[in-house]
């Protein structure tokens, strides 16, 4: 017997748009885990990414945020365990690059680790980052044995060399299509990626008018059903 999961990705924009229709956003699609980028960091936003984390009807560790603005939320179907921040180079003045990890236990099936990326505008600096992160996932505590899923904003197109890499060591696992800008999007950048371990399920559309994805932030979602067994 499996144990179903949808896993979603969204660059939130620092919550500089509409909250309330990127939570609308977040409600429609449903999932059991939510791969943040851009979440507002500065010192007094926490109350703001609480109650948005309410108002999607998510839990959210309150711990996730303050490296770069990558974070995870999650349902109350699922419990996440063991998160962590982790820290990229960057050249001094940069704009901090860190990506977020937690391993999430899922009812019925194996415990999943899953990640959260927002990599550089410098396409060398991608580079270094995905091939970092990969690195430090497969040695590291955060990710023990099991599935694993990388999700997020990678500024680049399927042809970069930073997307390539993770396809290496893992499918990827969304439609592809473009996410970027929400108005009018023109950009592949967003996208999901999964071990081989886990069974990708035919992709469930989601209604979401243009209107509303384009007011809650400039980046379109990206999520995907994924199976594990025991």
């Amino acid at each position: 017997m499996s144990a179903r999961i949808r896993v979603a990705s969204y660059n939130l924009r620092g919550l500089k748009d509409d909250a309330a229709a990127a939570a609308e956003v977040v409600r429609r699609i449903d999932p059991d885990v939510l791969l943040l980028q851009e979440v507002p960091r500065h010192p007094f936003s926490g109350l703001r990414i609480a109650a948005f984390a309410r108002r999607c009807g998510l839990r959210w560790s309150g711990r996730t945020r303050r490296l770069s603005g990558t974070g995870m939320m999650t349902s109350r179907r699922v419990v996440a365990s063991r998160s962590v921040d982790r820290k990229l180079p960057v050249p001094l003045r940069a704009n901090p690059r860190s990506y977020t990890a937690a391993r999430v236990t899922v009812p019925g099936g194996r415990d999943v680790t899953m990640v959260s990326v927002h990599l550089s505008l410098l396409a060398d600096e991608r580079h270094a980052h995905a091939r970092r992160i990969l690195d430090e996932l497969a040695a590291g505590p955060a990710r023990g044995d099991g599935p694993l899923v990388v999700g997020g904003d990678l500024n680049e197109s399927a042809q970069g060399r930073a997307w390539l890499a993770l396809v290496e060591r893992m499918p990827q696992v969304t439609p592809e299509g473009p996410t970027f800008p929400a108005a009018g999007p023109k950009h592949w950048i967003d996208a999901i990626f999964a071990s081989a371990d886990l069974t990708v399920l035919p992709h469930q559309d989601v209604a979401l008018e243009p209107a509303l994805l384009a007011a809650a932030t400039d980046h379109l979602p990206v999520w995907v059903d994924l199976a594990t067994t025991p």
